[in-house]
């Protein structure tokens, strides 16, 4: 089979140019700074931030770290992967039993990564 030619290609699979890639990041430029001053002028004309508004904002950094985090857990090599064979998410576990015991970020940290290399250097038969 041999390669179309590149006019010929539906227009979804051409490579971007250099301008157009400079005007995709453009435009992501722009739409997050309009994100971050709407809530600049948001909260610019409110006296207080409503109670409700604020009882929901406590939960973004918590969200926003779930978010980062769960992926490389439950994702090996593009696949998800719940079984006992997948060491971070082991040791994830471990590291969430040891945060919500303790409640110390140190300690959550220290058995997490201990867990982790102790599982991956232990020949689980992986």
């Amino acid at each position: 089979m041999t390669a179309q030619p590149l006019a010929s290609q539906p227009l979804a699979t051409q490579p971007l140019g250099d301008t157009s890639i400079w005007l995709v990041v453009l435009a992501a430029s722009l739409g997050t700074f309009a994100i971050r001053l709407s809530f600049i002028a948001l909260f610019g004309r409110l006296d207080e931030v409503p109670s409700g508004l604020e009882r929901a904002l406590k939960y973004v950094p918590a969200a926003v770290l779930t978010a980062i985090v769960a992926p490389r857990l439950v994702y090996l090599d593009g696949t998800l992967a719940l079984g006992a064979d997948n060491t971070r998410l082991l040791a994830g576990l471990l590291a969430a039993v040891v945060a919500w015991r303790t409640e110390s970020m140190l300690w959550t940290i220290v058995v997490g990564m201990v867990a982790l290399w102790t599982l991956e250097w232990l020949p689980l038969g992986v």
